[in-house]
């Protein structure tokens, strides 16, 4: 029974150190996905159409306050020789506009709202021709892991020659200028 024991023991080391060896020589790197968005010539136009719907977006949204103040400083100015069931009729209507205006807001730049649902429809094709060239660089370079610096909050330190990102703007056929 000792014998059997000490064969587990000895066959357990002997296997968790293999293992050990294994996982301390994979390779990895890491690469700044921000760096080569900021570098990719198509981002820029995505980020300048986004800007464009923003601001048409905002204007809407600003007018729609607008009308909403002068609403209320005419309701002001005329509140003296309303009725009461007049100024009941008239505060009702700037509610369902205030109550417009707030479900537009929401509509257009809430959680999952129009505004991230165009980013993610124009960012999409552009990340997956990043992640494509990850990819080639990383099978090319027989890396295990590649890391995001730009994603991960766990890097504190990254050496430089770890950084795969110049190879990944080389993929996608950008010069790092």
């Amino acid at each position: 029974m000792k014998k059997v024991i000490n064969l587990l023991l000895l066959s357990g080391i002997f296997f968790l150190t293999i293992g050990i060896h294994q996982v301390s020589a994979q390779k990895w790197g890491y690469i700044d996905s921000e760096f080569i968005l900021n570098k990719h010539p198509d981002y820029k136009l995505v980020q300048n159409e986004l800007e464009a719907l923003k601001a048409e977006w905002k204007k809407e949204a600003q007018n729609l306050e607008r009308e909403v103040k002068e609403m209320l400083s005419t309701l002001k100015a005329e509140e003296v020789l309303l009725t009461e069931e007049m100024y009941q009729e008239r505060m009702a209507a700037i509610e369902a506009k205030q109550n417009s205006a707030v479900a537009f807001n929401n509509r257009v730049f809430g959680i999952n709202g129009q505004y991230y649902q165009k980013q993610t429809e124009l960012l999409q094709p552009l990340q997956s021709k990043i992640f494509d060239a990850i990819d080639k660089v990383a099978k090319r370079n027989g890396l295990a892991a590649l890391h995001d610096k730009a994603a991960s909050m766990g890097l504190i330190y990254t050496d430089p020659r770890h950084d795969y990102s110049e190879f990944v703007l080389e993929e996608l056929g950008i010069e790092n200028k």
